[in-house]
């Protein structure tokens, strides 16, 4: 017999796929080279797009610090702030915008360095608070010293504020510190104190500064407890003749946003948001200082709603309070948080008017139309 070449037929259909290895390798190769180009390609983009908006947003930083640099602090590189905070060594707290370390200036002053988060790319809330911040100069108002801004990395320089957050001793209100510090003439202090802040804020200033963020957490505290009011990432100018702002989404923190930054439909936005957050830290601060025996009685009410509801009735506030002194300091601060959260802007007061209520006789304040009767439609 001659030699012949061995012919092998194709498997008949429905073979199993032990025995086809060789029709499937070639595609699934080509399948997967062409997955991992493809990817490999969105990867690059991507990335590339976002180094060319982070070169643009600090571009527009670049440009912002240089037509306001007669109203902004002292810029340090980088490599200072790491320097200054000992390698970011005591963590002080974190925040929306970043985290806070302790750290010295190098004439020795302690400072507090809030690192922003690289996530906020746009550089809107650095922009914020350098501009607005750098400018002011009161003394409920927390200074700040120094800034850092190199590509990505942002840094704000605060002076130190030793006794933190009024944040602090709301949470932990039944501490025995607590109870021997915020006596009610301190609490009164305190929220006349930021009263004043605000009222600087909003007419104090060559532009209205409009904070949004008027909460505990944002109001830092110095070495005799005198109020600060910090945290500007959400803030907006506007000339004092502007009453009325737009906005294009909500800003603030629930518990204390008024109801028209939230309800766009319901009317403009003004200082008068301020007023009302302030209002509702007041009324905070005040329902920190009930009797601990009261709070699962009371809490299962609406407290604002309650504590009118029983200054209308002529009763008692349940408070813990020691002397005529606390029941009158008691009832005007609730009076003014109640004037401050009336639901329509045009019945609130102006901070002005907060701060001169607060400084005046108790016996002299007028109540309050009910907070949660909505019968005027007007905003101011």
């Amino acid at each position: 017999m001659g030699c012949h070449s061995e012919f092998i037929p194709p498997p008949p259909p429905g073979a199993p796929n032990s025995i086809r290895p060789r029709y499937i390798i070639g595609p699934s190769i080509a399948c997967f080279l062409l997955i991992s180009v493809a990817s490999v390609a969105i990867v690059f983009h991507v990335t590339q797009s976002n180094r060319r908006e982070e070169k643009e947003n600090q571009m527009n930083i670049e440009r912002f610090l240089n037509d306001h640099k007669s109203h902004i602090p002292t810029r340090y590189s980088y490599a200072s702030i790491k320097k200054m905070t000992d390698g970011f060594k005591k963590n002080l707290g974190e925040g929306g915008f970043g985290s806070v370390f302790f750290g010295k200036l190098p004439n020795g002053v302690q400072v507090a360095v809030k690192v922003l988060n690289g996530s906020k790319g746009s550089g809107e809330d650095f922009v914020n608070e350098v501009g607005t911040i750098g400018r002011i100069h009161h003394v409920n108002v927390v200074c700040l010293l120094g800034f850092s801004t190199e590509g990505c990395k942002r840094a704000l320089i605060y002076e130190f504020m030793p006794n933190k957050s009024l944040e602090k001793f709301i949470t932990f209100r039944e501490s025995n510190n607590n109870d021997t510090t915020f006596d009610w003439k301190k609490l009164q202090h305190i929220i006349t104190g930021i009263g004043k802040g605000i009222e600087y804020l909003h007419q104090g200033c060559d532009q209205r500064i409009l904070h949004f963020d008027i909460k505990p957490h944002n109001i830092l505290l110095d070495h005799d407890f005198n109020p600060k009011i910090s945290e500007f990432g959400l803030a907006k100018l506007c000339s004092k003749e502007e009453s009325i702002i737009s906005m294009t989404a909500a800003r603030g923190t629930v518990g204390y946003i008024a109801p028209e930054v939230f309800l766009r439909n319901f009317g403009n936005v003004s200082y008068k948001s301020d007023v009302y957050s302030f209002g509702m830290l007041v009324l905070e601060m005040i329902g920190a200082r009930k009797e601990p025996a009261l709070g699962s009685s009371i809490s299962e009410v609406y407290f604002p709603e309650w504590i009118y509801n029983r200054l209308i009735q002529g009763g008692t506030l349940d408070l813990k309070l020691d002397t005529d002194d606390d029941v009158h300091v008691a009832k005007k601060l609730v009076i003014v948080a109640l004037w401050c959260i009336q639901w329509y802007p045009v019945n609130r007061p102006s901070m002005k008017s907060v701060v001169r209520m607060l400084e005046g006789d108790s016996e002299s304040l007028i109540m309050p139309p009910n907070p949660f009767t909505f019968t005027n439609t007007q905003t101011s």
